[in-house]
């Protein structure tokens, strides 16, 4: 169970749907955090198939790792023994509630770049309203290198996404013409209802893939640990996504070798299908 009173799970309900983020301060109680810190220390020293350091080398380097096939035991306790997966499932107004997967980054030491805006949903064959990220911190983040959001920007358009490439910001991942071209947030800051919250340990932000986000750079001297928790429930769905631009080892109909990855099934079913899959663990 959630420790929200019913009021303000009704409130914060509300605007996940209008909004496509909210801010749960202290949703996460000293016992519950030490799960998540314990969680994020079994993902650094058991890295996956997904585990990389992003710009290796070069200025603004950090680490990441998602979506370890091995990692399930070690959320367990953090997904079963703390109220977040019954907060999420609240928030969707969902009856069952699924681990997509998990994610980690490591930021320490130098200074690392700020993310390009971009959202989730475009890299996943998935859509739906039961679709939830849990961004939680396991150090201290001031509002100026938080991540931000654009409030209600998960009601559309799916954008181009980024290709996330440090020598060229504007590259795409799809071909041209695909998808709407994202947009340029930064150039525009005062037209856009731009959103984002300090964090100290204990707090979450919760927000759907599909809602604009980026930023959350951290500079010389500071370390930050987050853990992202991909979640769906009842009202999730297969999605086709674009091949077109794509290289053969990028693309999710044909998969990556030696990675047994359940989205590569999602992806060949029939766009509408119910998202489901054994491997993705059940929380509710």
């Amino acid at each position: 169970m959630t420790h929200q009173s019913a009021k303000a799970l009704g409130a914060l309900r509300t605007a996940f749907r209008d909004d496509g983020v909210v801010y749960v301060p202290q949703a996460l109680d000293a016992a519950a955090m030490a799960l998540a810190e314990k969680a994020f220390a079994w993902s650094l020293h058991h890295p996956g198939p997904g585990a990389s350091n992003v710009l290796a080398g070069r200025t603004g380097e950090f680490y990441q790792d998602h979506a370890n096939p091995l990692a399930l035991s070690a959320y367990r306790p953090l997904l079963f023994d703390t109220p977040l997966s019954a907060l999420v499932a609240e928030l969707l107004d969902s009856r069952h509630l699924w681990l997509l997967y998990e994610q980690i980054w490591l930021k320490d030491g130098g200074d690392t770049l700020r993310t390009p805006w971009h959202q989730d949903l475009p890299y996943v064959p998935l859509a739906g309203d039961h679709l939830a990220t849990a961004w939680i911190n396991l150090d201290p983040v001031v509002r100026e290198r938080s991540l931000e959001f654009v409030r209600g920007s998960h009601r559309g358009p799916l954008y181009n996404p980024t290709a996330f490439d440090p020598d060229d910001p504007k590259a795409v991942m799809y071909g041209e013409g695909t998808w709407p071209a994202l947009p340029d947030v930064d150039a525009e800051r005062l037209v856009w209802p731009i959103e984002s919250w300090p964090i100290v340990p204990g707090d979450v932000v919760i927000f759907h893939p599909a809602v604009l986000h980026g930023g959350a750079p951290t500079c010389g001297g500071a370390r930050r640990r987050t853990i992202s928790l991909r979640f769906f429930g009842d009202r999730a769905y297969c999605a086709a996504r674009p091949q077109e631009g794509l290289a053969p080892e990028d693309q999710l109909a044909v998969g990556r070798p030696g990675w047994d990855d359940p989205m590569i099934e999602m992806a060949r079913r029939p766009p509408g299908s119910l998202f489901r899959h054994p491997a993705f663990m059940q929380l509710c």
